[in-house]
């Protein structure tokens, strides 16, 4: 029988230090920025569609936002780049595009929850005014109480089969996949078991962070705005876009 004294039973002298989070290996990374502000909605100037979808274009503080991103991600490793396919998400995934030279691939289930009646801008305007269906929709957590809008299990289920795809196609990548507010609260909502509008809210220009390993999907981080500079940072607003 060996008898130790109780440093000599320790594995190591200096004890143990507590663990740092490490990607596991086969594990995607995922970069969620939510697109730059986007155009002003006037009631006499529609935004266009694009199958359902209003697609305006960036404002130029928005283009500023993706200038900024652009800076704070290039210094970083970046595997891959993904967009919604809708403008503003191009628009905002561009510099970071040119500063790298990666062609950004297009993941279409990642756009924006339909919202029906009030797209091409009207739902701004519903909000602003706030509207008996907007007051319901913030109370219920629920985007299809607006008429003709995507039902809200069909668009959990489809961000979730989008960010199945992206896993299974980038196992060990690190991707900048550039989407919108309302995609990135259904996200980390089904990764965190969350109410369905708990992490709505993330600023224009943000950085989210989500690793999906197997069926494990880890919040990492929300709502990063250390790179916008704070006279360009919008309002946290609880809404899509």
């Amino acid at each position: 029988m060996i008898v130790t004294t109780p440093d000599e039973s320790r594995p190591a002298a200096a004890g143990y230090r507590q663990r740092r989070f490490v990607v596991p290996p086969g594990a995607v990374e995922l970069l969620l920025i939510r697109h730059g502000e986007s155009q002003r909605a006037y009631p006499d100037q529609p935004f266009p569609l694009l199958e359902g979808h209003s697609d305006p274009e960036l404002a130029p503080t928005g283009r500023e936002q993706a200038e900024r991103v652009a800076a704070r991600l290039a210094a970083g490793r970046i595997d891959a780049i993904y967009t919604s396919g809708l403008r503003r998400t191009e628009q905002t995934a561009a510099p970071l595009a040119h500063r790298l030279g990666l062609t950004p691939r297009v993941e279409p289930g990642l756009r924006e929850v339909r919202l029906g009646i009030w797209e091409a801008g009207l739902f701004r305007k519903m909000v602003a005014e706030n509207h008996s269906i907007a007051q319901r929709m913030w109370t219920e957590e629920r985007w299809d109480v607006i008429p003709g809008a995507e039902p809200a299990d069909e668009f959990a289920a489809r961000i979730r089969a989008a960010i199945e795809r992206l896993a299974a196609d980038n196992p060990d990548q690190r991707l900048a996949v550039f989407v919108h507010g309302g995609v990135i609260g259904q996200i980390l909502a089904l990764a965190s078991g969350s109410r369905r509008f708990a992490f709505l809210g993330a600023d224009n220009g943000s950085i989210s962070r989500l690793v999906v390993h197997d069926e494990r999907w880890i919040v990492c981080g929300f709502n990063d705005t250390a790179h916008l500079d704070p006279a360009l940072r919008m309002s946290p607003g609880a809404h899509p876009g």
